[in-house]
């Protein structure tokens, strides 16, 4: 799954958006599906795409062209053995992101990679479950906090936690995710 990596980034109702989001131009976004357990949620890659393009219009760090990232819906059992390797936590997961490697001597016209979301389907849909929420409300707002750490947001200190948190609530909101974190105590 993942390309050049620095290392992973750990980590409701939805209403569809008033006016379709395209992916940006500049922001390629390829979604590998590997569970066939994600059949259950058909809706998935169209969620994914909706909430990157719009945490892409709001995170400040992200790169303005030619940007790209992949996203893997997998299962337990592959987030666990990807958990293990980069964290040393041998357990399931909601969602890793793999932030890349910085391109050395890259052109203007070269891509730049952002790196790797893994989000596994038992994981979402069970937490889905016990918060309240739908899966795709979930799903929309682990694939926002991969997309953020991606770009150089986190949550070790309390004050980071906060900006991060408020920035998902505002991209949520423009996409009609209710606040993830309104009536939860959820792990991401």
């Amino acid at each position: 799954m993942p390309r050049a990596l620095s290392g992973p980034a750990e980590e409701n109702e939805m209403k569809p958006p008033p006016l379709e989001m395209p992916e940006p131009a500049d922001l390629t976004v390829d979604i590998l599906i590997e569970s066939e357990a994600w059949q259950m949620l058909p809706e998935a890659e169209d969620v994914a795409r909706r909430a990157i393009a719009a945490a892409a219009e709001d995170a400040a760090e992200t790169p303005r062209c030619n940007a790209e990232l992949s996203v893997l819906f997998c299962d337990d059992e592959t987030i666990a053995a990807l958990n293990g390797q980069w964290r040393g936590q041998e357990k399931p997961t909601n969602v890793l992101s793999f932030p890349a490697l910085p391109l050395s001597g890259a052109g203007p016209h070269d891509r730049v990679p952002l790196g790797d979301i893994a989000i596994a389907y038992e994981t979402l849909v069970r937490e889905a479950a016990e918060s309240g929420k739908t899966a795709p409300a979930h799903l929309a707002h682990l694939v926002v906090h991969g997309f953020l750490h991606l770009v150089g947001y986190d949550h070790e200190i309390d004050e980071e936690a906060e900006r991060m948190e408020r920035l998902e609530r505002d991209i949520l909101a423009r996409i009609g995710v209710p606040d993830p974190y309104a009536a939860c105590d959820a792990d991401i």
